[in-house]
C-alpha cells in the first residue's frame, strides 16, 4: 500500500518530519538514492558511499526540529557536499594515524591495556547487535558481517530495498546510542595512553 505522503510536496515533509517518522521516512526514500548516487560518483566505492550517506540521513533526523530548511533537495545536496569534505579531512587524518600506529607497535610499546579496552569495545558492539529486534538484526548482520549489498538483502528477505536502507539507518541510529557512553569511559581511562600516543605522531 502506497503511503499518503508519496503525494506530499518537500516543503510539507520538511514541516512535518519534525513530528512524524513516517514523513521523514517518505524523505529518505524519496531522496537515499538520489544523494546515494552524487556521493558514490565522488568517491567511487559503494560500501563508502553507503555509510556516508546514512550519516547524512541520520543527521538530517537528528536535527528535524530545528533544521530551518527551506528547500530540501538544496539542503540535503549541501550536506553531501560537507559531508564529503569532512570525509576527505577524516582519511587523511586516518593515514596519519596508521603510520603512527604501525611504528608505536613495531616498537613494541602497544600494550596489554590497550588491547583489553579495543576488545572491551567490540564486545559491547557485539551486545548492541544482539540486542536489536530480530529483523533489523539479520538485516544489518547479513550487510555488515556478511558483506551483502541492499539489494541481495532485499531478494533473501523478500522485502522492498528500501526498508532494508531504513533498518540499517535505524541499527547505526541504535548502536551508536548504546555504545556512547561507554566510548566516554574507556576515553577517560586511556586519556594517559592517547597523549602519550599522539605526542608520537602530531
Amino acid at each position: 500500500m502506497k503511503s499518503i505522503y508519496r503525494a506530499y510536496s518537500d516543503l510539507e515533509l520538511t514541516g512535518l518530519m519534525a513530528a512524524d517518522d513516517k514523513a521523514f521516512a517518505e524523505v529518505y526514500d524519496r531522496y537515499f538514492g538520489v544523494i546515494y548516487a552524487f556521493v558514490r560518483k565522488m568517491l567511487q566505492d559503494d560500501d563508502q558511499a553507503e555509510d556516508l550517506t546514512q550519516e547524512i540521513f541520520l543527521s538530517l533526523y537528528e536535527n528535524r526540529t530545528s533544521s530551518g530548511i527551506t528547500s530540501l533537495r538544496a539542503y540535503l545536496y549541501q550536506s553531501a557536499r560537507y559531508a564529503l569534505i569532512d570525509h576527505s579531512r577524516r582519511q587523511q587524518s586516518r593515514y596519519t594515524y596508521m603510520a603512527g600506529l604501525k611504528d608505536y607497535i613495531a616498537k613494541g610499546e602497544w600494550s596489554t591495556d590497550e588491547l583489553v579496552i579495543q576488545r572491551d569495545l567490540e564486545r559491547q558492539i557485539d551486545r548492541g547487535i544482539q540486542n536489536l529486534p530480530e529483523k533489523m538484526r539479520a538485516i544489518f548482520e547479513l550487510s555488515r558481517k556478511h558483506y551483502l549489498s541492499n539489494k541481495e538483502i532485499a531478494a533473501a528477505l523478500t522485502l522492498s530495498e528500501g526498508t532494508v536502507r531504513q533498518q540499517i539507518h535505524n541499527a547505526i541510529v541504535r548502536l551508536r546510542a548504546s555504545i556512547s557512553c561507554l566510548v566516554a569511559l574507556l576515553f577517560m581511562l586511556s586519556i594517559l595512553w592517547a597523549n602519550k600516543f599522539l605526542d608520537r605522531i602530531l
